[in-house]
């Protein structure tokens, strides 16, 4: 297994000159990058006329190799320069190309484009000229392929840095994905992503795809001597007898993340309503704050907030729950009702508790930074330093962050997660994790992942009530990876 970082500009440019202090050149690196570009395109196109947009600076070196390699294998290339290569290594990538240049907006019949005029580096607004040159591209049939990042887009928060962006059906990037290939608008923006190893070796990172690597090696899978009682109990804070539903949804989702008891603590007027809905999982009656307390003081995990009522009742519960030591997953009404109070929930926190807020939620809770925040990872990485715990920042491209600053993206996940309930099976799969032992970073990237993938697995049609049951097809896949 091998983590897989994400690189932000300044990161990558330091493992470029890295690469270089141990005796790689810049034209090196820049021939593997075009010849990746190369064969990514050879892989997935049938052979046809192809035009290289080149701009100026190192991502136009990289067209203009892979112009020469595309070339060498029979395929008809024209280049487009915008202008001369502004650096040795792309001057020389110029010289090395023996076909034909054309001048900047002479427009041909080439039907696929290869986008190499700025990289993930850019730090201003594309210029006018540019834009109209480029924006007929978009709005015709062409078929663009963008080295690092399309054109306009800022490598580093994945929105353009301007007022217009260019998109592409593939992105070739190298070594690692930078922040614009897993945040969106850029991550859609990118079309299909090939990272190519172009030799840089291990870079160090503190943020990383959320990909089975990172968590897999400490996934706690049940011994053939366990039992029960060893597998981890975790408890579910129902709401009233109109509000059930959600406690529900993550108990099951905690049975089937592997926890080997889950309990529903139940107000006493719900009982009958939980009770008619209930097998594997058990149920207890507790109304009163004390009575959660002494009902979860025995369990190892407990998700509290899914419909529980943004009232005095519910911030009660979740302070005695702080005093119970088990490790806590606080969603929804739970994040909500301490929006006057904030500190008070971090004050009961702790590295093993996980808060999942969707951007309202986390609003609530942190006023402002998320608008203040360049990224949504800075937001969250922030969050997390504050509160004492880890934040899931949910979304189309979900944050999990620690207060040690370490982040993944998770970027796996399907538009048929934004369906009510989903969130509340969320909370479980991560709880239900932390119940058998996970740490609350290593139970939210996996439990975000494997909530993912089994919806991905469903498709269209989705509803929250069938992500459970798809969990073991996952879980299998993940046991039975080497």
């Amino acid at each position: 297994m091998s983590l897989r970082p994400i690189l932000t500009v300044s990161e990558m440019a330091q493992a470029d000159r890295d690469a270089v202090a141990r005796g790689a050149t810049v034209s090196q690196l820049m021939q593997r990058a075009g010849a990746a570009v190369a064969r990514a395109v050879e892989a997935r196109f049938d052979l046809q006329p192809v035009r290289v947009l080149c701009g100026p600076g190192d991502n136009g070196g990289d067209g203009y190799v892979a112009a020469s390699e595309l070339a060498a294998r029979g395929w008809p290339v024209t280049v487009e320069a915008l202008a001369s290569p502004t650096t040795e290594a792309a001057l020389r990538a110029r010289d090395g190309w023996k076909g034909p240049v054309v001048s900047w907006g002479q427009d041909g019949d080439e039907r696929l484009v290869i986008d190499a005029l700025f990289g993930a580096g850019l730090n201003r607004p594309l210029d006018a000229a540019v834009i109209h040159r480029l924006a007929p591209l978009l709005a015709g049939t062409h078929q663009i392929v963008a080295v690092d990042v399309p054109s306009g887009l800022s490598g580093d928060t994945g929105r353009p840095v301007g007022s217009w962006a260019l998109s592409a059906v593939l992105t070739v990037t190298f070594q690692a994905r930078k922040p614009a290939h897993v945040l969106l608008p850029g991550r859609e923006r990118c079309g299909e992503i090939v990272v190519a190893d172009i030799g840089l070796g291990e870079v160090s990172s503190r943020l990383f795809e959320n990909d089975p690597d990172l968590w897999l090696g400490r996934f706690p899978w049940p011994s053939t001597e366990g039992h029960k009682h060893s597998r981890g109990r975790l408890g579910v804070v129902s709401g009233g007898p109109w509000r059930t539903g959600a406690a529900r949804l993550a108990a099951r989702a905690g049975l089937r993340a592997g926890a080997g008891l889950v309990t529903l603590v139940s107000p006493r007027d719900a009982l009958a309503v939980n009770a008619a809905h209930l097998e594997a999982v058990m149920l207890v009656a507790a109304d009163t704050a004390d009575e959660i307390e002494v009902a979860c003081a025995d369990m190892d995990a407990v998700v509290v907030g899914p419909a529980a009522g943004v009232d005095d009742a519910t911030r009660d519960k979740v302070l005695a729950l702080g005093r119970t030591g088990a490790a806590l997953v606080i969603d929804a009404d739970a994040i909500t009702v301490f929006r006057t109070s904030p500190s008070d929930l971090f004050s009961l926190l702790d590295l093993d508790d996980v808060l999942t807020p969707h951007a309202g939620e986390f609003e609530r809770l942190f006023p402002g930074l998320l608008a203040a925040s360049e990224t949504r990872i800075a937001a969250a990485r922030e969050a997390a330093r504050r509160a004492g715990a880890v934040v899931l920042l949910k979304g189309g491209d979900t944050v999990i962050a620690h207060p040690d600053g370490r982040a993944a993206v998770t970027f796996n996940a399907p538009p048929w997660l934004a369906t009510a309930g989903s969130g509340d099976v969320l909370a479980g799969f991560i709880a239900g994790l932390q119940a058998q032992g996970a740490s609350g970073f290593d139970a939210a990237c996996a439990g975000a992942w494997i909530h993912a993938q089994a919806a991905e697995r469903f498709g269209p049609g989705l509803i929250s009530e069938d992500l459970p049951d798809l969990a073991p097809q996952v879980l299998s896949d993940l046991y039975a990876r080497p």
